[in-house]
């Protein structure tokens, strides 16, 4: 990805070096286990209640001490900033077009562990967005991860993850995220997952997108879709499970499985609209309030 000597997001904050001490609440992010957002719902309950309870209970301290930053990942910060302040620019036109007026998130970096208005979370969570304050969190030791673990190297592999959490805070904004809420007191735990795997797919369709309007600014290289789709295709339920624990559960699926995500990334890239995001009812339109 063409990505030096370009504009830098003003809205990144950095709090590595911070430690959260306390208790881990939830964990969940990019892969194949439940966004932090769930917590809430497998609980049966409201998100205000569970933060406030959550915040009580942790009895959570903060310590910070200098952080030594190494070259590696100053450049991964730098990229990351960049790739934030794509997503700004883009959801700013494509909300403009819509009526609507784009709110810009922040993006956390941490690293081990950190508080958000979800609660704690660490390392081990993975990237992710917390409506509660309209942040995104990455470690970005994920990098390594995404790479050798999973399998999916380039650097616009971790734009996909960055684009798929923006396209939570999307959804937020569009009030997806309140319509999925409502819907977990209603349903068993089996089928209120499957609505859990259309919201993340469809996360995937508007982190395509984005790569979509990306490609149209020349900022994308050759290979670069290769990595972002075998990216998305690295974190499938389906195959995250195969590798942990040698077998697949169906119904325990929070994501989708890699051929869905790579089938919704790819369907944003080509399109590069919101009528044909629509994952909770086939081919209609993506749902606005």
């Amino acid at each position: 990805m063409r990505w030096k000597d370009r504009r830098k997001s003003s809205h990144v904050e950095d709090r590595r070096g911070s430690s959260m001490g306390g208790k881990t609440l939830v964990g969940g992010g990019i892969g194949g286990v439940l966004i932090l957002l769930v917590f809430t719902f497998l609980n049966g309950g409201d998100f205000g209640d569970f933060l406030n309870s959550a915040l009580m209970d942790t009895g959570t301290n903060t310590t910070t001490a200098p952080y030594q930053e190494t070259e590696t990942e100053a450049e991964r910060a730098d990229f990351v900033s960049v790739v934030l302040a794509d997503t700004e620019d883009v959801w700013t036109d494509i909300f403009q077009d819509y009526g609507y007026v784009y709110q810009d998130p922040t993006l956390v970096l941490f690293s081990g562990s950190v508080q958000s208005a979800c609660g704690v979370a660490g390392s081990s969570t993975g990237p992710f967005y917390c409506p509660g304050d309209a942040n995104l969190y990455i470690d970005l030791s994920f990098y390594d991860e995404l790479s050798q673990q999973f399998n999916a190297p380039g650097d616009f592999a971790m734009a996909y993850v960055v684009a798929h959490e923006v396209g939570h805070h999307v959804q937020t904004q569009f009030g997806l995220t309140k319509q999925l809420d409502s819907l977990r007191n209603q349903l068993s735990e089996t089928e209120f997952n499957k609505y859990q795997v259309r919201f993340e797919l469809q996360a995937d369709y508007l982190a395509g997108v984005w790569a979509h309007y990306a490609q149209g600014l020349g900022y994308l290289e050759e290979g670069d879709y290769e990595e972002a789709i075998n990216a998305a295709g690295a974190v499938g339920d389906d195959r995250l499970q195969q590798q942990a624990q040698g077998y697949v559960v169906p119904e325990s699926f929070t994501h989708g499985t890699s051929e869905q995500r790579m089938y919704w990334f790819d369907r944003g890239f080509k399109s590069g609209n919101l009528e044909n995001g629509d994952t909770f009812n086939g081919e209609s339109r993506f749902e606005l309030p």
